[in-house]
């Protein structure tokens, strides 16, 4: 469905963007690529690795509506990563993460229905759920920005969905390379924020294949969550470091002990299929139901029962050592 689309990627020089950049130049034949982002230094070091002849580079910051708009022109398609990420930074720069993530993405909705784009995808995070810090609250509001753009759009055909998933190994800001940046310099210890910590576990390349065969699932409104599983961060810290100990330093301000993907006070709206569920929107659309049973490619799912909640601590798959040892390989290729 990408051969000949022109698809527009905001924060594009990141982790996941580079990797969906490389993919669809592997798998596809688009148009034009279009890489939005305020960084002109990574924007130039992206270049020199995606140079083909559909990239288009736009340097540009997602707080500025006008830019956008103009970027947007002839696009089918938006993935919106661009986001301020840093759970610490965003405590004590509130309204930068607020101006980004927020006021950032009330701009990509306005610009994708000014163009007419055909379909947005906007990337969220699992601190989105039920969140006790202002990086998930942000991400909550643009969430349910864009869940609400599909009654925003009236007579457009732009369609708005979320794909929310967790930690993603070896990303930028990822506990792997600081675990690794440790170990290269021989440190004594490890350090571990909490004993019992848990997290949800996905690789770089899961998340852009889920992505993209989500751009076919949807209908627009609905949250993807993959299944996915977990792990227990003292034993990522055991696989990686088997010969130095860890030590336990405290949780960091606004941090969780374990992360929610799907909350239990939304399991009336939440359908789970084969290989990842969806969080149905709680408002009611004005041009379709609500009703999430089967996607856009014919899948089925079923409702949850009632008080299920989809979290790292309960999941019933937690990673072993063996298997963090080849997560971590395979994020490497």
């Amino acid at each position: 469905m990408f051969n000949g689309k022109n698809i527009l990627i905001t924060g594009g020089t990141g982790s996941f963007g580079k990797k969906y950049t490389e993919t669809l130049l592997k798998r596809y034949k688009p148009n034009k690529i279009i890489i939005y982002s305020r960084d002109e230094l990574k924007q130039f070091e992206m270049e020199q690795e995606f140079n083909a002849s559909c990239m288009r580079y736009f340097i540009g910051d997602v707080r500025d509506k006008d830019r956008m708009i103009r970027a947007m022109r002839g696009v089918h398609y938006v993935i919106h990563a661009a986001a301020l990420k840093q759970v610490p930074a965003a405590e004590y720069n509130p309204m930068e993460c607020i101006k980004t993530n927020i006021n950032g993405a009330e701009n990509v909705i306005d610009a994708a229905l000014d163009n007419d784009v055909e379909k947005v995808i906007a990337l969220s995070t699992d601190k989105a759920a039920n969140p006790i810090n202002l990086y998930g609250a942000t991400k909550l509001a643009s969430d349910k920005l864009f869940v609400a753009a599909n009654n925003i759009a009236g007579g457009h055909k732009t369609q708005f969905s979320v794909v929310r998933y967790g930690n993603v190994v070896g990303s930028r800001g990822s506990v792997v390379p600081f675990f690794q940046r440790l170990i290269d310099k021989n440190a004594e210890h490890i350090p571990v924020t909490h004993a019992e910590m848990t997290r949800f576990w996905i690789t770089l390349q899961q998340g852009v294949d889920f992505v993209l065969k989500n751009f076919a699932r949807m209908m627009g409104g609905e949250i993807f969550v993959p299944k996915i599983p977990s792990l227990r961060i003292v034993d990522l810290a055991k696989a990686m470091a088997p010969n130095i100990p860890t030590k336990i330093v405290g949780i960091r301000p606004g941090e969780k002990l374990h992360e929610v993907m799907c909350p239990g006070e939304l399991s009336y709206h939440t359908y789970e299929y084969d290989d990842h569920f969806v969080i149905a929107p709680s408002i009611n659309f004005s041009s379709r139901t609500n009703d999430f049973t089967v996607n856009g490619i014919g899948e089925q799912a079923t409702l949850v029962k009632e008080g299920f909640e989809y979290s790292s601590h309960s999941n019933p798959h937690f990673l072993s050592i063996e298997e963090i040892l080849a997560f971590n390989k395979a994020a490497e290729a």
